[in-house]
């Protein structure tokens, strides 16, 4: 992803959250994130280790701070049932993870690109108004 996303202007800031206890502190900027920026994107791995995908998919689009920060569900399955399962949960996207690692470049790339610089987003989102003062002028992804 940081390989991806590297060359992006302007560059973003990519955040990790290894499992999803962690991204949901970082999200709810809980110690030791408290002045974690609010992301203007989430990737989402469908199949994070120790975590339940779809319940932190699900806290996220019933948070009020934090529903309106597009999804977009990163996964291996192409199974109608994880897709339909994924937009019931309002996710903003399904992407499917190539195989290849072109493939995969070309996906993440064209992802960030429609929703950093074609999508429009509420203007909270778009200034990370939420996070610290020295972060408004670059973008962050979780």
């Amino acid at each position: 992803m940081r390989e991806v996303l590297r060359d992006l202007d302007p560059p973003v800031n990519i955040h990790v959250a290894a499992e999803g206890d962690e991204a949901l502190l970082f999200l709810q900027r809980k110690e030791p994130y408290q002045d974690a920026p609010t992301p203007q994107l989430i990737f989402l791995d469908f199949n994070l280790p120790r975590s339940d995908s779809r319940e932190i998919l699900g806290f996220i689009k019933n948070d009020e701070h934090l529903r309106l920060i597009p999804v977009a569900v990163l996964t291996t399955s192409d199974a109608d049932r994880d897709v339909r399962e994924a937009y019931e949960l309002h996710a903003n996207c399904y992407l499917r993870k190539p195989v290849d690692l072109d493939g995969f470049f070309k996906t993440i790339r064209a992802a960030a690109h429609f929703w950093l610089q074609v999508a429009y987003v509420p203007a909270e989102i778009e200034s990370g108004s939420h996070g610290p003062e020295s972060t408004i002028n670059r973008r962050h992804l979780l």
